[in-house]
């Protein structure tokens, strides 16, 4: 009893490390999960949460319903994913506002380290996979260059976000952070969970789930039929979104959001002595590329970890 209660501990940790990638436009939770050996669980257990579970429960068959769609393991690793977001989410708001350059390195750096750990799940490389990676990257890098989008605080659009988002969060190799980022809605979101909008919040969710419900049993299909192909658009798409989490940018041109503050519109990617020159700003350059370093040896660590930990 005590190792099985330990076992869902080290799970809610694992979770904990999961909520805190996906607070941040850099690493997905899918590759923390892919990294601490749950995610083939996790897509089984979410595959699992059928209409015919909750007709299950009306007819008073709990325990069943609850053993098939692995419940203490979902409740274990969502209460851990859900700490975490609280916790950090006023950390993070704080770091990108004072100091936005050296937390763009370290995102940088987290989605670096990803393309190594997403790529190394492609069993075998051929002309085929690299073709799968360039039209991943480009499809990528293409979204981050083009205008960006500002959907407007709307329940629909927010909606939309949320199951848009959450797809992007279990797909290994992609950031729902980073999704939110495009569509111009982290900071919204971000801020909902620092002030505790629950209105918000609750549709957010609610976005959440029908996007969780319907897109893991694809992405279950595509690794059971396509891993190699699925991992190779992955590794690309994490390539491709570089571009976007650069550090040293120069802002052309400027917009107001939904909220009446004047945000970047338009930017462009900069060395740090041309940031320098350009901006007239210290561009921190060496704090920046240890940040990177750390957040590539962070992810290794936790890797090597989750390695260990499967082997006892």
């Amino acid at each position: 009893m005590n190792r099985l209660f330990s076992e869902y501990v080290l799970i809610f940790f694992k979770g904990m490390a999961m909520g805190a990638a996906d607070v941040v436009p850099g690493v997905s939770g899918g590759t923390i999960a892919l990294i601490a050996g749950v995610y083939e669980r996790l897509l089984a257990a979410i595959s699992a949460c059928t209409p015919d579970k909750l007709l299950w429960l009306v007819r008073g068959r709990v325990r069943e319903a609850w053993q098939a769609i692995d419940g203490t393991f979902l409740v274990s690793l969502l209460a851990g994913i859900l700490t975490s977001i609280a916790a950090f989410a006023n950390l993070i708001g704080y770091l990108l506002e004072a100091h936005p350059g050296l937390i763009w390195s370290f995102f940088f750096g987290l989605i670096l380290v990803s393309v190594y750990v997403v790529g190394r799940e492609v069993r075998r490389w051929n002309v085929w996979m690299l073709l799968l990676t360039a039209l991943g990257a480009g499809f990528a890098y293409m979204i981050t260059v083009a205008g960006p989008l500002q959907w407007s605080v709307t329940p629909l659009m927010i909606f939309l976000a949320g199951s848009i988002a959450i797809c992007a969060m279990i797909l290994p190799g992609i950031s729902g952070s980073f999704v939110l980022v495009l569509l111009g809605l982290y900071a919204t979101i971000l801020g909902a969970v620092r002030s505790f909008d629950l209105a918000l919040l609750a549709v957010f969710a609610l976005g959440c789930v029908v996007g969780l419900l319907s897109f893991s049993r694809l992405v279950s299909w595509l690794l059971l039929r396509a891993r190699n192909a699925t991992m190779a658009v992955a590794t690309g798409l994490l390539i491709g979104s570089l571009n976007k989490v650069w550090p040293w940018k120069q802002t052309l041109s400027w917009r107001e959001n939904s909220k009446g503050l004047m945000e970047p519109m338009q930017q462009s990617n900069l060395l740090p002595g041309n940031y320098e020159s350009l901006t007239g700003e210290p561009s921190y350059w060496v704090a920046g590329l240890g940040l990177m370093l750390l957040a590539i040896i962070l992810v290794l660590a936790l890797e090597w970890i989750g390695q260990r930990m499967r082997q006892h």
